[in-house]
Protein backbone atom coordinates (compact mmCIF):
# COMPACT_ATOMS: atom_id res chain seq x y z
CA UNK A 1 0.00 0.00 0.00
CA UNK A 2 1.31 3.42 -0.83
CA UNK A 3 0.67 6.50 0.63
CA UNK A 4 0.84 10.20 -0.15
CA UNK A 5 0.16 12.75 2.71
CA UNK A 6 0.05 17.13 1.80
CA UNK A 7 -0.44 19.67 4.26
CA UNK A 8 -2.39 22.62 2.73
CA UNK A 9 -1.43 25.57 5.22
CA UNK A 10 -2.16 28.52 3.08
CA UNK A 11 -5.74 30.43 3.00
CA UNK A 12 -7.94 29.27 0.06
CA UNK A 13 -6.28 30.22 -3.08
CA UNK A 14 -6.27 28.90 -6.30
CA UNK A 15 -2.90 27.48 -6.28
CA UNK A 16 -3.27 25.52 -2.99
CA UNK A 17 -5.98 23.53 -4.82
CA UNK A 18 -3.61 23.16 -8.04
CA UNK A 19 -0.72 21.97 -6.12
CA UNK A 20 -2.73 19.35 -4.17
CA UNK A 21 -4.14 17.98 -7.68
CA UNK A 22 -0.87 18.30 -9.09
CA UNK A 23 0.82 16.07 -6.33
CA UNK A 24 -2.38 13.41 -6.32
CA UNK A 25 -1.87 13.18 -10.13
CA UNK A 26 2.34 12.92 -9.56
CA UNK A 27 1.79 10.18 -6.81
CA UNK A 28 -0.80 7.82 -9.17
CA UNK A 29 1.38 8.14 -12.19
CA UNK A 30 4.12 6.57 -10.10
CA UNK A 31 2.09 3.66 -8.81
CA UNK A 32 2.83 0.37 -10.24
CA UNK A 33 0.45 -1.04 -11.99
CA UNK A 34 -0.80 2.09 -12.76
CA UNK A 35 -3.96 3.45 -12.71
CA UNK A 36 -5.88 3.80 -15.86
CA UNK A 37 -6.19 7.93 -17.09
CA UNK A 38 -9.85 8.05 -16.05
CA UNK A 39 -9.47 6.50 -12.90
CA UNK A 40 -6.73 9.15 -12.59
CA UNK A 41 -8.75 12.17 -13.70
CA UNK A 42 -11.46 11.11 -11.34
CA UNK A 43 -9.23 10.69 -8.45
CA UNK A 44 -7.66 14.33 -9.35
CA UNK A 45 -11.38 15.56 -9.59
CA UNK A 46 -12.46 14.55 -6.06
CA UNK A 47 -9.20 15.89 -4.84
CA UNK A 48 -9.78 19.17 -5.90
CA UNK A 49 -13.38 19.40 -4.71
CA UNK A 50 -12.33 17.86 -0.95
CA UNK A 51 -9.77 20.22 -0.78
CA UNK A 52 -11.58 23.08 -2.20
CA UNK A 53 -14.54 22.12 0.10
CA UNK A 54 -12.33 21.97 3.37
CA UNK A 55 -10.33 25.30 2.51
CA UNK A 56 -13.40 26.96 1.95
CA UNK A 57 -15.78 25.86 5.02
CA UNK A 58 -12.58 25.32 7.72
CA UNK A 59 -10.07 27.60 8.85
CA UNK A 60 -8.16 27.71 5.56
CA UNK A 61 -6.29 24.39 6.59
CA UNK A 62 -6.06 20.93 5.66
CA UNK A 63 -4.64 17.22 5.21
CA UNK A 64 -4.59 15.47 2.26
CA UNK A 65 -3.92 11.77 2.02
CA UNK A 66 -4.17 10.23 -0.84
CA UNK A 67 -3.78 5.83 -0.31
CA UNK A 68 -2.90 3.54 -3.08
CA UNK A 69 -5.24 0.19 -2.16
CA UNK A 70 -5.19 -2.66 -4.87
CA UNK A 71 -8.32 -2.15 -5.99
CA UNK A 72 -9.09 1.58 -5.64
CA UNK A 73 -7.75 4.80 -4.19
CA UNK A 74 -8.56 6.40 -0.74
CA UNK A 75 -8.83 10.51 -1.12
CA UNK A 76 -8.79 11.95 2.88
CA UNK A 77 -8.86 15.32 3.97
CA UNK A 78 -8.90 16.15 7.65
CA UNK A 79 -9.50 19.61 8.46
CA UNK A 80 -10.68 21.63 11.99
CA UNK A 81 -14.30 22.09 11.13
CA UNK A 82 -16.54 20.10 13.00
CA UNK A 83 -19.40 20.75 10.72
CA UNK A 84 -19.89 17.27 7.95
CA UNK A 85 -20.43 18.29 4.31
CA UNK A 86 -24.15 18.90 3.11
CA UNK A 87 -25.87 18.14 0.11
CA UNK A 88 -27.94 21.32 -1.14
CA UNK A 89 -29.13 22.15 -4.28
CA UNK A 90 -26.45 24.00 -6.57
CA UNK A 91 -26.78 26.79 -7.36
CA UNK A 92 -26.77 27.68 -11.42
CA UNK A 93 -26.88 31.45 -11.11
CA UNK A 94 -25.23 32.60 -8.15
CA UNK A 95 -21.86 31.01 -8.46
CA UNK A 96 -22.32 29.90 -4.31
CA UNK A 97 -21.27 26.18 -5.39
CA UNK A 98 -23.56 23.52 -4.26
CA UNK A 99 -22.10 20.82 -7.09
CA UNK A 100 -19.17 19.30 -5.90
CA UNK A 101 -20.06 17.19 -2.69
CA UNK A 102 -23.02 15.17 -4.80
CA UNK A 103 -20.73 14.49 -7.79
CA UNK A 104 -17.98 13.09 -5.37
CA UNK A 105 -21.13 10.91 -3.69
CA UNK A 106 -22.11 9.94 -7.58
CA UNK A 107 -17.70 9.19 -8.54
CA UNK A 108 -17.03 7.27 -5.27
CA UNK A 109 -17.89 3.65 -4.49
CA UNK A 110 -17.81 5.22 -0.65
CA UNK A 111 -17.78 8.24 0.89
CA UNK A 112 -17.62 8.31 5.23
CA UNK A 113 -17.34 11.39 7.54
CA UNK A 114 -15.55 10.84 10.42
CA UNK A 115 -15.46 13.03 13.21
CA UNK A 116 -12.09 13.52 15.09
CA UNK A 117 -11.92 13.30 18.95
CA UNK A 118 -9.86 16.58 18.75
CA UNK A 119 -12.26 18.48 17.02
CA UNK A 120 -12.26 18.87 12.89
CA UNK A 121 -13.23 15.65 10.72
CA UNK A 122 -11.80 13.82 7.83
CA UNK A 123 -13.85 13.52 5.00
CA UNK A 124 -12.75 10.13 2.82
CA UNK A 125 -13.41 9.31 -1.04
CA UNK A 126 -12.78 4.93 -1.96
CA UNK A 127 -12.74 5.69 -5.56
CA UNK A 128 -11.97 2.87 -8.03
CA UNK A 129 -8.74 2.28 -9.43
Amino acid sequence: MDTMSVNLTPALSASSIADARDDAHAFLGALVPACAAEATGTVVLVVSELVTNALRHSDGTCTLDVTAHPDGIEVAVHDHSPLPPRMRTPDLHGGTGGFGWPMVNRLARTTTVTPQPTGGKTVSALLPR
